[in-house]
């Protein structure tokens, strides 16, 4: 229904936050890792987003990076793993952490997230070795390289030329490692000024 909201962020709770999208505030429930992305942003924000329908409610949540909403909606799809568990694996573990304990049996990393028992760790494991094993290598792809892409892209449309912000991007990505798209914005920003571009 919805791929991605851009609005601003108006209200914080523990699991959730309420972005205002042009006088409509959408609530979202999000892993703790979007939660601080969100709120070390400034100015609009887009959320990838996926609705979870129920007989009794209609849920939207809201993810920083695409890579973790498909883990999200892949993880939705196991017996007995519903939202509010896929959030709380979301929120502990990493993508790449958990890729490589579902692909190497560890039952002991699983069974360490809250939530997530013995059987849940070997249901997880049974369902998706072979998921992980073909998407995990695309997925983290995407995850590392998603803020420098939509970095660029942010640059592009202050006016520099595509080869300009890829090269200032290039130029900065390495000494802001694991950076948000802002922070890449900034130094690629402070690069082309001392260049004089």
């Amino acid at each position: 229904m919805f791929a991605h909201i851009t609005g601003r962020l108006t209200d914080v709770g523990e699991k959730s936050v309420v972005l205002d999208v042009g006088g409509i505030g959408y609530l979202l429930q999000v892993s703790q890792p979007t939660l601080r992305e969100l709120e070390a942003a400034d100015g609009p924000v887009k959320v990838f987003t996926q609705l979870v329908v129920r007989e009794d409610a209609l849920t939207l949540y809201g993810f920083h990076r695409q890579s973790e909403r498909e883990l999200f909606q892949i993880l939705i799809n196991v017996s007995g793993i519903g939202p509010q568990i896929a959030l709380s694996i979301l929120s502990q573990i990493s993508l790449e952490q958990f890729a490589m304990a579902i692909i190497n049996d560890d039952e002991r990393a699983l069974t360490s997230i809250s939530g997530i028992g013995p059987k849940s760790a070997k249901r997880l494991i049974l369902e998706l070795q072979e998921t992980m094993k073909k998407q995990t290598i695309s997925l983290i792809d995407r995850e590392e390289h998603l803020p420098a892409s939509d970095a660029k892209s942010a640059l592009v449309s202050l006016g520099f030329t595509e080869r300009e912000a890829e090269e200032a991007v290039k130029a900065v990505i390495e000494s802001v490692p694991g950076g948000s798209v802002q922070a890449i914005i900034k130094a690629a920003l402070r690069h082309m000024k001392e260049r004089g571009s």
